[in-house]
């Protein structure tokens, strides 16, 4: 899918068009061959810049060509759907600068941060100024991970309070996916940092003074998601930690108490099963031999059970 949008310098307006023009923004997601080819064509680039970006496994980085085209690969967040629960991971995007002509943005599909600037595309959105482009992306983009930092945080607490009545697997596993989830955002942010500084340091793209200020405030907002990311990872592997020992314990408990029943259900077994062989017993002519027995079992299986109690193994 391919949407184009451009700004007109007279009226500052910018609105969606059908053809590729110069200083206009073209979005591609999840593109065609056939998009993609045209785009490639009517921009003069190469494909491969716009391939990179649909690598799901591509990390984030700078790219500079010759002839001025830069691409910028950026990890995003996504929610992705497994089952009936929601999957926290990244994947990347390809920010282009081709020259001074036009930019251009690649996704393999529908992310939060494309469709907030897509919605403000007459608010703060100027196609031609691509700098400024450049670092609202960088700034929306570390917004909604600390958004999604801030949910994860929330699903963790749910979850915690959920295994403090009962301890299920279905709990554990959230939050062994909800760690996993932290895991990713902390390296794509680390990752991105890298790329955000890199670009205030470099000359690789031109910075005007407000948007440097921009680029500043994306760098302190993603510092702060990392931040927020190392210390939500840190609390949750405390937990999974403490979890596990509480499952080992109880596990360890049922263990002792089955070991208990199972010598306190042995001791009648075994003296029916003596009285049982066909060999002289006593009592075996005693009318009320079966009643002394009875009530021999019964009393040397209550000091049993008073002993492993004692011993504190019943509890």
């Amino acid at each position: 899918m391919i949407k184009i949008y451009n700004t007109n310098i007279e009226t500052n307006k910018t609105t969606e068009q059908e053809e590729i023009k110069k200083g206009c923004w073209i979005n591609m997601v999840s593109p065609s061959e056939k998009e993609i080819k045209r785009v490639c064509e009517e921009t003069n680039i190469s494909d491969e810049f716009i391939r990179y970006a649909l690598d799901y496994e591509e990390k984030a980085r700078i790219d500079i060509e010759d002839d001025g085209t830069i691409l910028f690969i950026v990890d995003v967040p996504v929610i992705e759907k497994e089952e009936d629960s929601d999957i926290y991971t990244t994947m990347p995007v390809g920010l282009i600068v081709v020259r001074d002509d036009f930019f251009i943005t690649v996704s393999l599909k529908k992310n939060k941060i494309i469709s907030e600037l897509e919605r403000s595309v007459n608010k703060k959105i100027t196609t031609y100024k691509k700098s400024r482009f450049i670092f609202q992306f960088f700034y929306e983009n570390a917004s909604v991970f600390l958004k999604l930092l801030k949910q994860i945080n929330k699903e963790t607490e749910v979850a915690e309070s959920i295994l403090k009545k009962t301890l299920r697997n279905k709990e554990l596993l959230k939050l062994l996916n909800l760690e996993k989830s932290l895991v990713y955002f902390t390296t794509s942010l680390k990752s991105n940092e890298v790329v955000m500084e890199k670009t205030l340091r470099g000359k690789i793209i031109k910075l005007y003074e407000e948007d440097e200020d921009l680029l500043e405030d994306a760098i302190i907002e993603n510092k702060q998601a990392i931040e927020m990311s190392k210390i939500y990872s840190d609390i949750l592997n405390g937990t999974m930690d403490a979890y596990a020992s509480i499952i080992s314990n109880n596990l360890n408990g049922v263990m002792k108490m089955l070991t208990s029943i199972t010598i306190i259900l042995a001791i009648p077994t075994l003296i029916a099963s003596l009285w049982g062989m066909n060999v002289p017993v006593p009592f075996e002519h005693n009318p009320w031999g079966f009643a002394v027995l009875i009530v021999f079992m019964v009393l040397l299986t209550v000091v049993t059970i008073m002993w492993l109690k004692i011993r504190d193994l019943l509890s």
